[in-house]
């Protein structure tokens, strides 16, 4: 579903319903809720933002037929389709939730993932996140008037704002690959012996580069500089002992059109948390 600015074709009436009770229409005032923390609400605020409301997206996905060749190293574009196909749908509906409250962006955001024991093949997908709107006015969504979104904390997001960056994007990139099985002669090789199983070396490493290299085109596409916070996930989703999937992920950013203000002082601390 590709994302369009103002719709909401993706979202059950009842989100309707709940989201426009929160924006104040009729004789209903405004109403937010928010899963920041107070700390992380108190600094979204001090960076000027409005929290508007928790949003959320939700994609029940069934997995395709994949076939693997035990004896090649190969990625398995079906379950790769399928992974970020999945996570694109509930962001997608995650950001229409954000679209109908007014809001420039999304904070805080966190993908959830479930698997269901009813029937093989099925996983969850959630995004949720704090949808917020500038108090000023000033414009922070993206070039194709997409809400923004990012994986930061309340803190991190204040820290970006306050050092002139601003959040774009919350940029994925997946792989799904599977890794040859090692041959009878090449496991007897390494029976006792410190040596480097290269079948696996390369796989996992060609699988990491090939997410990584997607989720900076994706940073790049949606108008970002750079990517903060990246972090590499692995999962198997119970697709067999070779196969492997690789999800990265990150905040896309870039800088905002005004003057940088001066780094701030850093000072040493010691915690007191033992």
């Amino acid at each position: 579903m590709a994302y369009q600015p103002g719709s909401s074709a993706g979202l059950p009436p009842g989100a309707l319903e709940r989201l426009r009770g929160m924006r104040g229409e009729g004789a209903k005032p405004k109403f937010f809720t928010s899963d920041l923390s107070v700390d992380e609400f108190v600094l979204v605020r001090r960076a000027g933002f409005v929290p508007l409301g928790l949003v959320m997206g939700s994609c029940i996905y069934h997995v395709g037929f994949q076939w693997q060749n035990w004896n090649t190293s190969q990625e398995l574009q079906v379950l790769t389709q399928a992974m970020y196909g999945a996570r694109e749908l509930a962001m997608t509906r995650m950001e229409e939730e954000a679209d109908l409250l007014g809001a420039d962006g999304v904070v805080g955001v966190r993908l959830e993932f479930k698997n269901y024991a009813f029937e093989e093949n099925v996983l969850e997908f959630q995004a949720l996140g704090t949808a917020v709107r500038h108090e000023a006015g000033e414009h922070y969504r993206t070039h194709d008037n997409r809400p923004f979104t990012s994986d930061l904390s309340g803190q991190d997001f204040w820290k970006l704002i306050e050092i002139g960056y601003r959040p774009v994007t919350l940029a994925m990139g997946a792989c799904v690959y599977h890794i040859r099985h090692m041959g009878l002669m090449q496991s007897l090789k390494t029976m006792g012996r410190n040596t480097e199983l290269t079948i696996y070396s390369e796989a996992t490493y060609t699988a990491r580069e090939l997410a990584l290299e997607r989720m900076q085109a994706e940073a790049a596409e949606r108008g970002g500089s750079g990517i903060v916070g990246v972090r590499v996930e692995e999962s198997t989703w119970g697709w067999g002992a070779n196969a492997i999937e690789f999800f990265a992920i990150g905040t896309a950013v870039v800088e905002l059109d005004q003057p940088k203000p001066e780094l701030p002082t850093t000072v040493m601390t010691v915690g007191l948390n033992a």
